[in-house]
């Protein structure tokens, strides 16, 4: 089994990050992965995106151009890249910051007001998505974060892991 997942937004979001977690969480898992993030000159407010495919088996292209999984955390990277998801997909957008409804019917839209709930919007979307999908449990979800973050900001570890929590619980 393979999953693509496709993250989107403003750099300072923490899209990459994002990623990276999500990476760490399926080599904890005992898979194949790949992590390839992208981001604009501008650093913070540019634009960034992260590809990840987690496999059971070798991944040969680090490139996700119809994501099983697509992640938006602003109203441009949902206009760009919703019709790029494939057909029985799931697109999970920060209703926060993007009210537009979605242009195609065979996907599943999940809206998460991600930013009124923590400051961390990010990981209350990945906690969702990992809840929403069962592609791992909470447990496997919590050693990628142990793993993606730098030890210079493991003072953020509780904060970061009580934003997933809410957006595993959030219904």
């Amino acid at each position: 089994m393979t999953t693509s997942i496709f993250i989107a937004g403003f750099g300072g979001q923490g899209i990459l990050f994002s990623g990276k977690v999500l990476a760490e969480m399926g080599l904890g898992m005992g898979k194949y992965v790949s992590w390839l993030p992208s981001y604009g000159p501008e650093m913070r407010g540019g634009t960034a995106n992260c590809n990840v495919i987690i496999s059971d088996e070798p991944v040969g292209s680090p490139m996700v151009i119809n994501p099983d999984i697509l992640i938006c955390m602003n109203k441009p990277s949902f206009t760009k890249f919703q019709n790029n998801s494939k057909k029985n997909s799931y697109i999970f957008v920060d209703s926060s910051m993007i009210d537009d409804e979605i242009r195609k019917d065979d996907v599943k839209l999940i809206k998460v007001p991600a930013t009124r709930l923590h400051k961390a919007a990010n990981l209350v979307l990945i906690g969702k998505i990992i809840k929403e999908t069962g592609m791992a449990t909470f447990e496997q979800l919590e050693y990628g974060l142990k793993k993606a973050i730098p030890a210079r900001k493991v003072e953020r570890f509780n904060d970061n892991l009580e934003a997933i929590k809410i957006g595993w619980n959030y219904k």
